[in-house]
């Protein structure tokens, strides 16, 4: 007991001096409850997003399987963070267990708040390499076929996790420090204007929006390549519909990310730079916010695949270029036609 009760007196550790009081948490059966749902659904939608991506692997080209490979590193990544989070915030919800009693040198609040930092931003970062795959998939296709071979890309969805895990490792070294968050049941990144803390603060932020911004543009870039290459006049580089396909299901990604983890991003480094006081209220509902993008990410690979597509909407010639019919549908006569006379070459080869 004296040596559990030791660090609260006169050697106070880091991860639990940010509050000059100690705050008092009111378990709830409710939130243990929403816990666990939460963390259920989404280590469910990620298993099931899993083995459809290893099914679409087997079957899918080579020119495709780069695309994959990024798909199934941001399945697996999501996942394990929410294992791993969820894992000790729901048994805080179900134990009340006491951070001080059970980590008095902090090592477990480094660990969970290493976890968040890594796992929040290697969506954001492998969403960013899979831009820069489709962009030079579609924009450079015969660069492309000589540089992003399967080796290369496992390369970079490990370079990526390795870029995310040293990040996550600075506050150990002195760049920011880890504390308990209120209300007691998660350790974070120290938000605050001071010192080290500012800088871990704004590199955090600063790599996500970096990441976002990114990836806007590759993909604003391949996506009017893909509409010149689709409704234009040249003809030589043409795309199948699997590359209009993962260009769907890339830009459903951006659109998740952006909306789950820029709220949280721009909230962050509006603090540190503002100096004022960091609004609790605030930080846990964007917390919560940029958690659903592990849960709405596999829904995206589950979901948006013309197999899926085809036995919604069946009367649909979907093997011969689904996204291809719809746009048949909402553009001019004279566009219609050129993707027509296209079908009808595609369908010959």
């Amino acid at each position: 007991m004296n040596a559990s009760a030791l660090p609260l007196a006169n050697n106070t550790p880091l991860c639990y001096s940010i509050n000059s009081t100690p705050f008092k948490y009111h378990p709830t059966i409710a939130s243990a409850y929403f816990s666990s749902i939460f963390a259920t659904l989404g280590l469910t939608s990620n298993l099931i997003a899993f083995v459809v991506l290893i099914k679409s692997f087997q079957r899918s080209h080579s020119r495709s399987r780069a695309f994959l490979i990024f798909l199934g590193g941001l399945v697996v990544t999501d996942f394990m963070g929410l294992l791993v989070t969820g894992s000790i915030v729901i048994s805080f919800h179900v134990t009340h267990f006491n951070w001080r009693l059970l980590d008095p040198t902090c090592h477990f609040c480094n660990f969970m708040g290493m976890s968040m930092v890594f796992y929040g931003l290697c969506p954001l970062l492998l969403g960013a390499a899979m831009a820069v795959e489709r962009f030079i998939g579609i924009n450079c296709p015969f660069a492309r076929s000589t540089s992003m071979s399967k080796r290369r890309t496992v390369s970079m969805v490990l370079m990526v996790w390795l870029i995310a895990g040293c990040i996550a490792l600075l506050p150990l070294t002195g760049v920011g420090s880890y504390h308990i968050q209120m209300p007691g049941s998660w350790c974070f990144f120290n938000i605050s204007s001071k010192g080290n803390d500012l800088a871990f603060s704004l590199l955090f932020s600063l790599v996500g929006l970096m990441c976002i911004t990114a990836s806007f543009l590759l993909n604003t870039v391949s996506i009017v390549t893909l509409i010149k290459v689709c409704c234009g006049q040249d003809r030589n580089q043409r795309r199948r519909d699997h590359e209009i396909e993962m260009m769907v299901q890339l830009i459903l990604i951006m659109v998740i990310a952006s909306t789950c983890w820029c709220p949280l991003l721009v909230f962050i480094a509006q603090t540190v730079l503002s100096g004022g006081p960091l609004q609790v209220k605030y930080l846990l509902i964007w917390i919560r916010f940029a958690t659903w993008n592990q849960i709405l990410d596999p829904w995206v690979y589950i979901l948006f695949r013309r197999a899926v597509l085809k036995r919604i909407y069946p009367s649909g010639n979907w093997s011969r270029g689904s996204i291809r019919d719809t746009v048949r549908r909402f553009t001019h006569s004279s566009i219609a036609s050129t993707l027509g006379s296209y079908g009808a070459e595609e369908t010959g080869k």
